[in-house]
């Protein structure tokens, strides 16, 4: 008879087979993989996009220190250069619109540690930026935390219809939490626009407070389209269009302020910063709009929330 240690092992090794039917229902078991089929092709989106978008986000900065050298110094708009990173972003954007829709909020924002640490590697091979040993440290704990992100993310499957958009987009909770919001950005725009302060830490929580509603918008709209092509059409219902309207709302000014910062500042110190703030406002949007957490384990949702810090 096999004692403790050796049911424990077997265990381990129902969880680590690799597709096989009826095979554990562990992290990488068969049944695993085909209960987050869809929530995986939302993840390799996800990473594929931030990867584009941190190659999109060097060229801009590429971009902007050619123009600092040039003796007639011209906008960012007129460089062909600068558009090429921008088409990049809109690519990689593209490819996150997608994964919002296969996957949680919760699942595909904290990805954005993948924009970090490739941003951080052509930063250091084409822009000759320096990579020290804590950013490498950083990337490791970034790659153990998204493992951790992908197995223990909620295991949610929603129905993103228009009835089900608008409800939670009148609920109280999400009322509070977008005034909220209003208030500390009215409160910030004032001293980028009437003070002239220009700090980091000013220009990235206006992207970040931006984003919670750009995820929020995207996961409606692109949750909507899905609804539409699978079940009943979901495109006569206003809401859509509201979403529709926040989202390239929130983009263009997204781009604006990430634009700013990454022209005052290098791209090792903007990448990390925007990760952070970005990841933590969208996770509180999709747990206060889309209810992601609501029923979890609080064990997996500490193990979530350990992974989020690591991949931060």
């Amino acid at each position: 008879m096999a004692g403790p240690g050796g049911a424990a092992l077997d265990e381990l090794a129902r969880n680590f087979t690799y597709g096989a039917p009826g095979a554990g229902n562990g992290s990488l078991s068969g049944a695993w993989y085909r209960r987050n089929e869809f929530h995986l092709y939302g993840v390799l989106l996800a990473v594929l996009g931030n990867l584009v978008i941190s190659i999109s986000l060097n060229i801009q900065k590429y971009s902007h220190l050619q123009s600092a050298h040039q003796e007639h110094a011209r906008p960012s708009f007129r460089s062909a250069l600068w558009w090429g990173g921008a088409l990049l972003m809109a690519l990689g954007e593209a490819g996150n619109f997608v994964a919002y829709g296969l996957a949680p909020v919760t699942l595909v924002a904290p990805l954005g540690c993948m924009s970090v640490t490739g941003s951080a590697f052509i930063s250091v091979m084409f822009l000759k930026e320096n990579l020290r040993a804590s950013d490498v440290l950083g990337m490791t704990l970034a790659f153990a935390g998204s493992y951790l992100l992908v197995n223990f993310a909620p295991n949610i499957s929603q129905a993103i219809s228009g009835r089900t958009v608008k409800n939670y987009f009148v609920g109280w909770q999400f009322l509070i939490y977008v005034i909220s919001e209003i208030l500390i950005f009215c409160v910030l725009l004032y001293f980028y626009k009437r003070k002239g302060m220009t700090h980091i830490a000013i220009l990235l929580t206006l992207v970040a407070l931006l984003a919670s509603l750009t995820v929020i918008s995207v996961k409606a709209v692109s949750g909507m389209i899905t609804f539409s092509v699978t079940d009943k059409i979901q495109l006569t219902y206003p809401i859509f269009y509201i979403m529709l309207i926040i989202m390239i709302a929130s983009c263009a000014f997204q781009v604006k302020f990430l634009n700013q910062a990454t022209k005052l500042y290098s791209t090792v110190a903007v990448v990390p910063v925007n990760h952070i703030l970005f990841t933590t406002s969208a996770i509180i949007a999709g747990i206060i709009f889309y209810k992601e957490f609501l029923g979890a384990a609080f064990l997996a949702m500490f193990i979530y929330f350990f992974g989020e810090t690591n991949a931060g």
